[in-house]
């Protein structure tokens, strides 16, 4: 009895709250939405898609009272709502929490009726001030600092089969895949330097890394980074990014980062990124061998990272496309990368295992030594899931975890939820963008749109103007790069030129 009369006083203090969270929305904000009775609900063949409403409910009932009904989770992409009928006065719910009411502690009821009031104040005067309020999670609210909420699904999936690359590989064998031309359906609707944006997702892990006084510790957020910028090539195993034209950009203001491909043949990106106390810059080309049944990507080209004193630089290893003849295509990471302070000499070093037939896929483990050449730490964990620091026999303390795919990443290109933000273009972009930004590649968005015949050909009349410029001696120089020694460094200026215009900058396409 003791027990039933616990859940009792547990199930009335959450519905209690519920209401009130309900009353708050309906009242704290512009946005009214009236919740269907059971009777509607039971009508409803197709569900609205509407932005102003709560989501879509599903016609499949898991429980029924009188008067009240309760509805399975929505089954839609992105929160899960459960949506509720209030029940009337006189139901058979009203009077079990009515009976109930008496045996709840006095201490718990009031604080339980002056949360409601508190909530009940600020519906009030959120109702005052409340004017527009964005509806759904792909709505963009504009205020005076142009808050964006970016898109959280492409406009279409791919479209048509993406084409056997082992056919072409045969081919062309011995020869550069970057030289070699493959139809739009080998391609994702992303430029080689928008996938290079895409590895800096987590670039909070480098304000970790700033903030840490233990040289150790920061050397093992460091490596972390490193390493999570595998993670959003999990599913992304057949379909290749555009390649850039020259003097092609790409930027993104959350994180200052600006890439521009400075050269041509064999293909070079230079890329550089900031944030508060740390800056990075990079120069990334590649070449690929075909080796039958895989195809391997040689990364060529050193990634620096600066935060004070501290200077980072590494080298990626091999990646290797699998089953390219037959069987399920995956990508895999093998080889070793070093991760060293060139300031201090302290390095970390870190494998990229190779999972065979019987292995655990995607392990990486990493050895922190010293400037002495001691093993001061370890690291372990997965590229595409987590990176640890190995504190004793028993204890791991996490320093980097993915964040969740989203539900259809593997229908719409294997793309994360920053991923799917790349090419969009968002209101405070608008009018803002070079004519030589990716966002603006007409095959690409054709692409993204689900139209591969304009993609293709889009594709073929930007790469024949490209063409043309090089037969009349005007192709593009790098603008915003300048080559130091093997590497590309960033020569400055581009933001400011963005806040002044682009009128003396003419269009790639």
């Amino acid at each position: 009895m003791q027990v039933a009369l616990e859940a009792l006083k547990y199930q009335h203090s959450a519905l209690v709250q519920s209401f009130a969270a309900l009353t708050h929305v309906d009242q704290g904000s512009s946005l009214r939405v009236s919740l269907p009775t059971a009777k509607e609900e039971e009508e409803m063949h197709t569900p609205s898609t509407g932005f102003s409403t709560l989501g879509r409910a599903s016609q499949r009932l898991s429980s029924q009272s009188e008067s009240s009904v309760w509805f399975d989770a929505p089954e839609y992409d992105g929160a899960e709502e459960f949506v509720m009928d209030e029940p009337e006065e006189d139901s058979n719910l009203s009077k079990l929490i009515e009976g109930t009411r008496a045996d709840i502690p006095t201490g718990s009821t009031e604080k339980t009726d002056q949360e409601s009031e508190s909530s009940d104040a600020e519906s009030d005067l959120g109702q005052e001030e409340s004017h527009t309020q964005p509806t759904d999670d792909l709505e963009v609210e504009l205020t005076t600092d142009q808050t964006v909420t970016h898109r959280t699904q492409l406009p279409s999936p791919p479209v048509g089969d993406e084409g056997s690359l082992f056919a072409v590989l045969k081919k062309n064998v011995g020869k550069d895949l970057a030289q070699v031309a493959l139809p739009v359906s080998f391609n994702e609707p992303l430029t080689l330097l928008q996938r290079i944006a895409e590895e800096l997702e987590y670039h909070d892990l480098l304000s970790e890394a700033v903030r840490c006084q233990d040289p150790t510790e920061r050397l093992c957020y460091v490596a972390a980074f490193a390493v999570s910028a595998y993670a959003s090539t999990k599913y992304r195993s057949g379909r290749k990014g555009f390649n850039p034209m020259l003097g092609e950009t790409f930027e993104d203001p959350r994180l200052h980062f600006l890439a521009e491909k400075v050269c041509h043949n064999p293909v070079v990106l230079a890329y550089h990124a900031e944030g508060e106390g740390w800056k990075l810059h990079a120069t990334s080309s590649g070449k690929t061998k075909f080796w039958g049944k895989s195809l391997e990507i040689i990364p060529q080209g050193t990634t620096h990272l600066l935060i004070a004193d501290d200077h980072y630089e590494w080298t990626r290893p091999s990646s290797f496309m699998r089953n390219l003849m037959m069987g399920t295509k995956y990508l895999e990471h093998t080889g070793k990368m070093v991760v060293q302070n060139r300031s201090t000499g302290a390095r970390c070093i870190l494998e990229f295992k190779e999972s065979g037939y019987w292995g655990i896929p995607n392990q990486v483990a990493g050895t922190v030594i010293s400037p002495a050449g001691h093993t001061v730490t370890h690291l372990e964990g997965k590229w595409d899931e987590q990176i640890s620091q190995k504190l004793d026999a028993s204890h791991l303390r996490v320093l980097w975890r993915m964040a969740p795919f989203p539900r259809d990443a593997p229908e719409y290109y294997g793309f994360t939820s920053f991923g799917i933000t790349l090419n969009e273009v968002t209101p405070d972009l608008k009018d803002k963008l070079p004519p030589t930004d990716s966002r603006l590649r007409p095959d690409v968005r054709a692409l993204e749109e689900g139209d591969v015949d304009l993609a293709e050909q889009e594709k073929v009349r930007v790469e024949e103007m490209q063409r043309e410029r090089r037969r009349q001696g005007d192709e593009r120089k790098p603008r915003w790069f300048k080559k130091v020694g093997e590497e590309w460094e960033y020569v400055g200026g581009y933001w400011e030129q963005r806040a002044r215009g682009w009128k003396d900058v003419g269009p790639l396409w």
